[in-house]
């Protein structure tokens, strides 16, 4: 019989997300799509889930929906991961019990994470004073302002601030949650389910990127789809800009403006965070060494990657790989390096 791919289950795969009146659909539903789904292929030490009600149910939800829950408040106090999907808002009060029942939980060493204005719940818990955090942009200051004891970082997809994680807005989540189980079960656990959900395993970048943002003009991307296509199959080599705007059939100023309004970017820029994505993967997922993985994704040399690498994630690649490239055990991390590789990424 085979050997089942991750350790036996145990208490702390208990994963128990908040449901409360007024309840963020979209939020809860992508906690329950990532820790909530049965996973058969993961084998036996998957996740287990568990819905606790904050409020007497039935509970409504956004769009309509009614929820029955699990259980109440009392779930929390077996469960090693419990989740914040959302909050009513960020002036709503929290129940003085919640707050209880979450201080008791991370005294024990439970984790606590929150998607979007959850923050707001762990913060007047308490649990978040002196400690880094985020949440959707339009609330860091609202944060800030009510909770001055709360580090907000407004610029990043996510905070792992070790037994607290925050992240930014509502799809920011699920870049979280995938982070969690990159962080308990490595790449590969995380790869598997991100190919499910037909999502990136992580992206680089922060919110910034998303705040007052013209759309970008699908006509500008349909042009440069072979450009697009070119660099993504040539990583490796060197690419010139005015070369790309002779392939584009453009001047290079109208290259340049084109390609930012499809990217957000300028073609630098993209291209970088390109390579960094592909040496990340290589670094994950193979035994190729470091000066092999420069070469192949275009930094030429070990040293110009290292300084990429440093200068956007916060770690360098041979730390980069020993906390993420898959490993029998758990792919553990601590929160300040967990912080630190969002923290320090541009936009993308």
């Amino acid at each position: 019989m085979p050997k089942p791919p991750f350790p036996d289950p145990s208490p702390d795969r208990l994963v128990v997300a908040l449901a409360y009146d007024g309840l963020c659909t979209f939020e809860f539903g992508l906690v329950v799509e990532v820790f909530g789904l049965p996973r058969p292929e993961m084998g036996p030490g998957w996740y287990r889930f568990a819905v606790a009600g904050v409020d007497a149910g039935p509970l409504r939800a956004t769009g309509g929906v009614r929820l029955l829950v699990d259980g109440g408040l009392d779930l929390l106090e077996q469960a090693g991961t419990i989740v914040v999907p959302g909050w009513r808002g960020a002036e709503a009060p929290v129940p003085d019990a919640l707050c209880e029942a979450l201080r008791r939980a991370q005294a024990r060493g439970a984790r606590l994470l929150s998607v979007c204005s959850g923050v707001f719940v762990l913060a007047a818990a308490g649990v978040l004073d002196g400690r880094r955090a985020t949440t959707h942009w339009r609330y860091a200051d609202a944060l800030k302002a009510r909770y001055p004891a709360v580090s907000v970082d407004p610029d990043v997809l996510y905070v792992d601030a070790g037994a607290v994680l925050t992240s930014a807005g509502s799809a920011a989540g699920l870049d979280l949650c995938l982070h969690l189980v990159r962080r308990d079960f490595g790449a590969e656990a995380a790869n598997r389910v991100a190919r499910r959900l037909v999502v990136p395993a992580h992206r680089d970048g922060g919110q910034a990127q998303f705040i007052e943002r013209p759309v970008p003009r699908p006509a500008a991307a349909a042009r440069l789809g072979p450009v697009f296509d070119h660099l993504l199959g040539h990583l490796d080599e060197a690419h010139a800009q005015r070369d790309l705007a002779v392939r584009a059939g453009m001047s290079l100023r109208s290259f340049i403006r084109h390609f930012r309004a499809a990217t957000g970017m300028a073609p630098g820029e993209w291209l970088l965070v390109e390579r960094l994505r592909l040496a990340r993967e290589l670094l994950e997922t193979s035994d190729a060494g470091i000066e092999q993985v420069a070469l192949a994704c275009g930094f030429g040399t070990a040293a110009t990657l290292r300084h990429h690498f440093h200068r956007r994630l916060g770690l360098g690649p041979t730390a980069y790989r020993a906390r993420f490239a898959r490993m029998d055990g758990h792919a553990g991390m601590d929160g300040h390096a967990g912080a630190g590789l969002v923290a320090g990424a541009g936009a993308a």
